[in-house]
């Protein structure tokens, strides 16, 4: 009985409604424990207290650690089912490098600031915990959706790798440029690489190595049933996090949740679809269209939430924490449209 649950996780027609269902029940729980009064503790603190012997347990430090567990649960299966001597390959990708690296920092962040200048030009904390969504690329979610997509998961891993690298010393530049003279460590950028990134990749590297080398293929083939469950209960758990953490706010203030989520819908399926028929027109295949447009679309909350905390005042902070719980619902929905398309665009593209 528990093996046919499993597989009907599997079934990405059902994903959808256990999608709702996990929204549902992070609303309830915000809403029943009245999480929004607490005090939302950046996940890297709350690791960071752990090694000091001084974590304690509250409501905003465990829920911190759970976006830090559902965010591992879902990357560590992506990165141990990828073949890591394709990385090779993949690096030898300048076509789709160069599409990243122009959308993502001459296109995305600036596509944001308009959004933010149309629809909250009146809303001065909304107006900037927008242009801070809109700084950084996602160094996380984007292999996971490239992975729920079929596209190309080496490409992806070299995609996100390099825009860790290069937002690092940009992040400073565009939040200046955009918003003027803010202060934050960009040490920040450093730590979440190491702990979004960085330590999946090894896992999952080792996982796979070790694995095979001991076991054989046929042993990691009958593994990867249980990593692609993992990884769906990953995403299924971050959206419960995610929502408890402003479920009782979503109930109480419908419309800010609608302000932000306008623009932010509008900027994913816009940014998404052009790199997607960009890749397309530029004859990509599907696996690397797919990887391509995600890593330009994709968004660093992560980033922008220990900005906001950091530099700004609560309000703004709240605008950023809004963000994923637009952005993982459109991006799923962004799954769907590209296997949707990938036959009538991509047939016989190898």
């Amino acid at each position: 009985m528990f093996r046919r649950f499993l597989e009907k996780l599997h079934n990405f027609r059902l994903l959808p409604v256990f999608v709702i269902v996990s929204m549902a029940i992070g609303i309830a729980i915000g809403k029943w424990y009245g999480i929004s009064n607490f005090e939302l503790t950046p996940p890297i603190d709350a690791i960071k207290s752990i090694f000091h012997g001084t974590y304690e347990f509250s409501i905003g430090n465990t829920l911190a650690l759970g976006v830090v567990v559902g965010l591992f649960m879902m990357m560590y299966p992506a990165m141990a089912n990828i073949r890591f001597e394709d990385l090779g390959k993949a690096a030898k990708s300048p076509k789709q490098i160069l599409i990243v690296i122009f959308f993502n920092y001459a296109i995305a962040p600036f596509f944001m600031l308009l959004l933010a200048k149309i629809f909250l030009s009146g809303e001065p904390d909304l107006y900037t915990g927008l242009v801070l969504y809109g700084l950084a690329p996602c160094i996380a979610m984007v292999i996971v959706f490239t992975y729920l997509s079929a596209g190309n998961g080496p490409l992806a891993i070299i995609l996100v790798a390099l825009n860790s690298i290069i937002q690092m010393i940009l992040i400073p530049v565009y939040a200046k440029l955009l918003l003027g003279e803010i202060q934050f460590d960009v040490w920040v950028v450093g730590e979440s690489v190491l702990l979004y990134l960085g330590i999946p990749l090894v896992a999952g590297m080792l996982t796979r190595f070790l694995g095979v080398r001991r076991y054989g293929e046929e042993w990691f083939h009958r593994l990867k049933f249980y990593l692609d469950t993992m990884s769906i209960i990953g995403l299924l758990f971050t959206l419960v996090v995610m929502f408890a953490l402003k479920g009782d706010l979503i109930l109480e203030k419908p419309f800010f949740i609608v302000q932000m989520a306008i623009p932010m819908t509008l900027f994913f399926w816009t940014m998404f679809v052009i790199v997607y028929l960009t890749g397309w027109k530029l004859g990509l295949n599907y696996r690397d269209a797919v990887a391509v447009a995600f890593n330009s679309t994709g968004r660093d909350f992560e980033i922008a939430i220990a900005i906001a905390i950091t530099a700004f005042n609560p309000t703004v902070a709240l605008a950023t924490v809004i963000g994923p719980l637009i952005e993982v619902p459109v991006m799923l929905a962004l799954v769907w449209f590209a296997k949707k398309t990938e036959f009538k665009l991509f047939r016989g593209r190898e």
